[in-house]
């Protein structure tokens, strides 16, 4: 089907009844089990899933922005798992949003608002400590946008977060994961605790993965041991790095930044050059 970005298909399996995937642009961008809203198929979503469940109480409600909504796979798991959560879920194509909730058995306002528009501007028009998670899940292809990777992009998420609120963005890479290595370095620069939660192989420099990281003001939250057992214990085992392994994973890189403002045509270009440093070895 036609949507003003491109296209969505749903596709389904034999083997997988009440699995529903969601493709846009023909890459698979959420799956949902239509019985079963706890059941999440994306490995980088159950790791999200291990952080959310330690981000408050059990099972008290939380205030969550999703920034790329798709077929909003992990508000449908806020939703069942914290009763009385209130969402938003933010995604640039117009249609998409009517089609997901007309596909699906989503829930309504004011337990989860959809909106069309840009995630930073979005964001941008959000109030001040007003979340407790921020999710970003933002996609043009399998690379994210520029301009929601940036230290000022970060910024604005933690000042829509309350004290203690957690940040969580799923960044797709390869070796040697300069792109998550310089996005670890962004978030550094803005929160003061960081975790990059990762497949192990991926670490070491194989293949093609998610690699999700974790910006928060709490301290405990990511030197859980728990947390720590439940991401190594997941049906696919995933690796968390913090404190001094996620600053060996992050080593030269630099951060992130929006452009600069374009200069005068007589004014001397700056050297960047310096500012410019090869991407560390992988995690042995």
């Amino acid at each position: 089907m036609s949507i003003p970005t491109g296209t969505v298909e749903l596709l389904r399996s034999a083997d997988d009844p009440s699995g529903i995937t969601v493709l846009v642009n023909g890459v698979p961008s959420s799956h949902l089990d239509l019985d079963d809203p706890l059941r999440l198929s994306f490995e980088y979503m159950q790791q999200m899933a291990v952080l959310i469940g330690h981000a408050a109480p059990a099972g008290s409600p939380l205030a969550v922005v999703h920034l790329g909504a798709a077929g909003c796979a992990l508000a449908r798991h806020v939703h069942a798992s914290r009763p009385g959560s209130r969402q938003i879920a933010v995604e640039l194509d117009t249609a998409l949003p009517e089609l997901v909730r007309a596909w699906f058995d989503l829930p309504r306002a004011p337990a989860l608002r959809i909106r069309s528009g840009d995630a930073r501007e979005q964001l941008a028009a959000m109030a001040d400590s007003s979340a407790d998670v921020v999710v970003r899940d933002v996609f043009a292809g399998d690379r994210t946008p520029e301009h929601v990777t940036t230290v000022e992009f970060a910024r604005e998420v933690a000042r829509v977060l309350r004290p203690g609120g957690l940040y969580l963005a799923n960044c797709a890479d390869r070796p040697p994961l300069a792109l998550a290595r310089s996005e670890a370095a962004t978030l550094q620069q803005v929160f003061g605790h960081l975790a990059a939660i990762a497949e192990p192989g991926l670490l070491r420099g194989r293949g093609y993965g998610n690699v999700v990281l974790a910006g928060t003001d709490d301290a405990a939250l990511l030197a859980s041991a728990q947390v720590d057992r439940e991401i190594r214990s997941l049906p696919a085992p995933a690796r968390m790095l913090h404190a001094d392994d996620v600053r060996a994973f992050v080593g030269s890189a630099r951060p992130l930044l929006d452009p600069r403002p374009v200069a005068p045509a007589d004014a001397p270009a700056a050297d960047d050059d310096a500012l410019q440093g090869p991407p560390p070895p992988p995690l042995p």
